[in-house]
């Protein structure tokens, strides 16, 4: 059974005074509705209080956002201690992303239809009509709007069904906790743990043997190999060295022009660099640092790299440095020096970070 109150437009009726003795909540929101000129003509409760129905729908929306909070507390569980690294195989690192995404999916899917079955099942009906006007705020008008907030918090009923409140506050808690753990996480544990991120194909061998840089089939490669001008895409010769699991380190080995050349060597001694040349050959990383694509793109006459993703551009007689595009920081010069049987091998590993990295961005 349901109960609904009608309440007609009145006719020349004088201002309800709102200090009046007996008066409810609900008759100052009506009052001051009608001062702003709005008539609510129809207002039904949904559900009795203290009926089953009423206790059901509670217990609905109290799962719901149980839920939120099981599902937000099960994806900061997974983001802070899941093996997430990857490793060749079908290890426990394969369902990391998917956990992720699977629980907080769920998350937010709980919380949206408990919010939407509390306010379509649980909050009354109201159907009100309303004439422009403007007016000016006075105490009256104030006390009003204090008065009205207060009501709306009653109609949400979360003093009379405080399962509603402890659910909510449950749920949301872990919720706030998964919007603030990428950026906390970030900023407590350095990405940079066990050197990960400074170690490609290119590190020495045991016992100090440098890599050689290869080409795709794994041939070595010598200097007449690329005409002046030119570029090769080389990768670490070391076993997997051209599969994903040295996905960053392909290499970009550009033969530049004398006076490029010799621009790329004055430019690498202002920062350091002044070894990692090879007479006219240069080597960079060819993993974009905005999102880590491949920038391999090489225009000679301009001695610019693009990448085709977003559309940085580096120039690669300074240092690799970004001129255009969203990316903020040069690609990595990777040392590079001929063996004594006439093919490139790298001096060392690189000495800066490959690709994408939150710390080192400007």
């Amino acid at each position: 059974m349901s109960t609904h109150t009608e309440h007609p437009a009145p006719q020349g009726r004088e201002p309800l005074d709102l200090n009046a003795p007996g008066l409810t909540r609900f008759d100052v929101v009506r009052e001051g509705a009608r001062r702003d000129d709005i008539e609510i003509v129809h207002y039904e409760p949904q559900v009795l209080p203290g009926t089953k129905a009423e206790r059901r729908l509670t217990r609905v929306v109290a799962g719901f956002f149980l839920l939120t909070g099981l599902a937000a507390t099960a994806f900061l569980a997974i983001y802070i201690w899941w093996p997430w690294e990857y490793a060749p195989g079908r290890g426990g690192d394969k369902f990391y992303t998917p956990l992720l995404g699977a629980t907080l999916g769920v998350a937010l899917l709980a919380v949206g239809f408990g919010i939407l079955t509390w306010g379509k099942k649980l909050l009354p009906k109201e159907v009100s009509i309303q004439d422009r006007h403007e007016g000016v705020v006075d105490e009256d008008s104030r006390n009003i709007t204090g008065q009205t907030m207060l009501y709306m918090a009653d109609e949400l009923g979360v003093k009379r069904r405080p399962l509603l409140g402890i659910s909510l506050l449950a749920g949301l808690a872990p919720v706030a906790a998964v919007a603030a753990a990428p950026l906390v996480g970030g900023l407590i544990s350095q990405p940079h743990k066990n050197n990960q991120m400074f170690t490609t194909g290119f590190a020495a061998a045991e016992g100090g043997q440098r890599i050689r840089l290869v080409r795709e089939d794994g041939r070595p490669v010598r200097p007449a190999d690329i005409s002046s001008g030119g570029q090769l895409t080389v990768f670490p010769g070391i076993e997997h060295g051209v599969s994903n699991k040295h996905a960053d380190s392909p290499t970009l080995l550009i033969h530049l022009r004398d006076t490029d050349a010799d621009n790329s060597r004055r430019a690498n001694e202002r920062v350091g660099h002044g070894d990692y040349m090879w007479g006219n050959y240069a080597a960079f990383s060819k993993i974009c640092t905005h999102a880590g694509c491949p920038a391999s793109l090489f225009e000679q006459q301009t001695n610019r790299l693009l990448c085709p993703c977003h559309q940085s551009q580096f120039l690669i007689t300074d240092n690799a440095r970004p001129v255009f595009g969203p990316a903020s920081r040069r690609l990595p010069q990777l040392p590079i020096e001929v063996d004594s049987e006439g093919f490139f091998v790298a001096k060392s590993d690189y000495t800066e970070t490959v690709g994408p990295d939150f710390w080192e961005r400007p």
